[in-house]
């Protein structure tokens, strides 16, 4: 009788034991005993026998092709767990099997399936492996949790740390002295690189693609775990060249900021953290901003649309996602997975794509400036009142930072508006600036010919003249379904408040609106905008 073995191991950490050569060592001890002749050994390393897809297991569906051309008679396990536990499985593998003339024994039971008895029995252990393994499961996920919440790691070691033990002769064995908290340590090097690529990638001026080369550059390889195939297809397990997609997986592991996570669930870690919550932060928000702008990381051209990328809610000024449906119909949408300064009362709200460019549009084609435009602007960056003014109010802010974050140390604010009403602040301290004439004078000439450039422009030249113009558009998706505000860039912001809008284009400017403190908690709308935004007119949809 034709025989061959099917041997299995659940984890990679067994293959290298005695566990598949034991397994092996029987099988041909059993094809002496009773006189077998063997034909192969099908070897499946580190795999699951709980899936109920047999194509996770590719020398399971090798072996069952093979059962198909009829190159054997007999299978044999060591345990009827190597082969399954799962009785679904169990079942489905042992029919087709038998439909080719094929038996399976196991070893260890000492059973086949040649007879009712036999088949019976199979199931009936096939069920008890089954309800093992769940078991098993269960304590193993608990356990991982219970690790995390500790603040250990679960999983793989990221690039950056190494662990402070080893394996030797399939025992664990202490390389450090002591053992650093969280059972890993520092990768000098590596650690350096990555606080780099944070620090470069959370101040904007660099893409994840460049960062990949740099590492590259320097000599750094992923941390590959996985065999993957190399320039002839053959599978190998190696260190790779990062990637722009590697390197955005480090800018979102949290790990790096101190954090352990078990599904989806994060805790505070016992080991060092390369970066603070607050670079980690920022990183987030540039990969939330850049998301989708690199034309070479798909294979299908980028689609084009207007406001990408300086869109943002109007409730928690937070970037919109822009989306094309199968339908062909496009939409700027707020995000919940693109916030990190708590909930929006308009949480997945959406504005047509067209209604929001064509009110952009109407905007910059109805600006128009005076004829005594310079010398309106001339005041307002010059005149030295006015730059005590703007000092004074950043003063003021400053000081709402401070009593907003002792505020927060001593309990009396919630996180989620802690961080709304410091990220708004924020926004108010970033445009009280004063820009310097010459900014102003170029803004201004650039402003004056903007509605006849516009007119001329295709779709990505108009998208490239508002980006250089404006920080943000700011769109109400909840009531009103329209754009309600723009935040000019500091240099163009005393020339939005001398123009004027164009008159019989419907458009009103209005260069101020009510100042409310943000420490009120108001949420209206025009509470917050301030000098250098330009506000469009709201009326709620019918």
């Amino acid at each position: 009788m034709r025989a061959v073995a099917y041997l299995r191991v659940s984890s990679t950490s067994q293959i290298d034991g005695y566990s598949l050569d034991a397994q092996e060592r029987l099988f041909m001890e059993s094809c002496r005993n009773h006189g077998w002749e063997s034909v192969r050994v099908y070897r499946e390393e580190g795999r699951s026998a709980h899936s109920d897809s047999v194509n996770k297991r590719p020398e399971m569906r090798q072996l069952l092709r093979d059962a198909v051309k009829g190159d054997f008679d007999l299978v044999v396990v060591h345990t009827l767990d190597r082969w399954a536990r799962n009785v679904e499985v169990l079942i489905r593998t042992i029919k087709q099997l038998k439909e080719q003339g094929v038996q399976l024994q196991s070893i260890t039971e000492s059973l086949d399936d040649s007879n009712p008895q036999g088949r019976l029995l199979l199931q009936v252990l096939g069920s008890f492996a089954e309800f093992s393994s769940d078991m098993l499961a269960e304590h193993v996920k608990k356990g991982l949790k219970e690790r995390a919440i500790q603040g250990k790691r679960v999983g793989g070691i990221p690039f950056g740390y190494h662990s402070c033990w080893t394996k030797e002769h399939g025992e664990k064995k202490l390389i450090c002295d002591p053992e650093h908290p969280g059972g890993i340590h520092l990768v000098m090097k590596e650690a350096q690189a990555i606080r780099e690529i944070f620090r470069r990638y959370a101040a904007g001026n660099v893409s994840c693609g460049e960062l990949a080369s740099w590492l590259n550059g320097l000599g750094f390889r992923t941390r590959n775990t996985k065999k993957l195939p190399d320039d002839r297809g053959v599978l190998s397990q190696a260190a790779r060249l990062f990637t722009a997609h590697g390197v955005a997986d480090l800018l979102k592991n949290r790990f790096f900021a101190g954090l352990v996570s078990y599904k989806a669930e994060y805790f505070q870690g016992q080991h060092e953290a390369l970066v603070s919550q607050e670079v980690f932060d920022m990183a987030q928000d540039a990969l939330r901003k850049n998301n989708g702008r690199s034309s070479t990381i798909s294979s299908r051209p980028t689609r084009q649309y207007l406001l990408k990328g300086i869109i943002r809610c109007a409730h928690c000024m937070m970037p919109m996602w822009a989306q094309t449906y199968t339908s062909g119909h496009g939409y700027y949408r707020e995000h919940r997975n693109s916030r990190s300064h708590g909930p929006c009362p308009a949480v997945s709200g959406s504005i047509p794509c067209d209604v929001a460019d064509q009110q952009v549009s109407k905007l910059v084609t109805a600006i128009e400036l005076g004829p005594r435009w310079m010398e309106e602007v001339m005041a307002i960056v010059a005149v030295k009142d006015q730059v005590g003014d703007v000092k004074q109010q950043r003063k003021l802010v400053i000081e709402k930072l401070h009593r907003l974050a002792q505020t927060y140390v001593d309990g009396h604010y919630p996180e989620d508006q802690y961080r709304q009403g410091k990220r708004r602040l924020e926004l108010e301290l970033e445009s009280l600036v004063v820009p310097e004439v010459s900014a102003a004078e170029e803004a201004g000439r650039l402003l004056s010919d903007l509605p006849a450039l516009w007119q001329e422009a295709n779709l990505e030249e108009r998208r490239e003249l508002l980006v250089g113009m404006l920080d943000a558009v700011y769109v109400e998706t909840k009531e009103f379904k329209q754009v309600v505000a723009i935040q000019p860039k500091p240099a163009f912001a005393p020339v939005f408040q001398v123009v004027t809008a164009r008159e019989g284009s419907g458009v009103v400017l209005i260069k101020e609106s009510p100042q409310t403190s943000f420490e009120s908690g108001e949420t209206d709308l025009c509470s917050w905008w301030r000098r250098g935004r330009v506000e469009l007119p709201v009326q709620k949809a019918p």
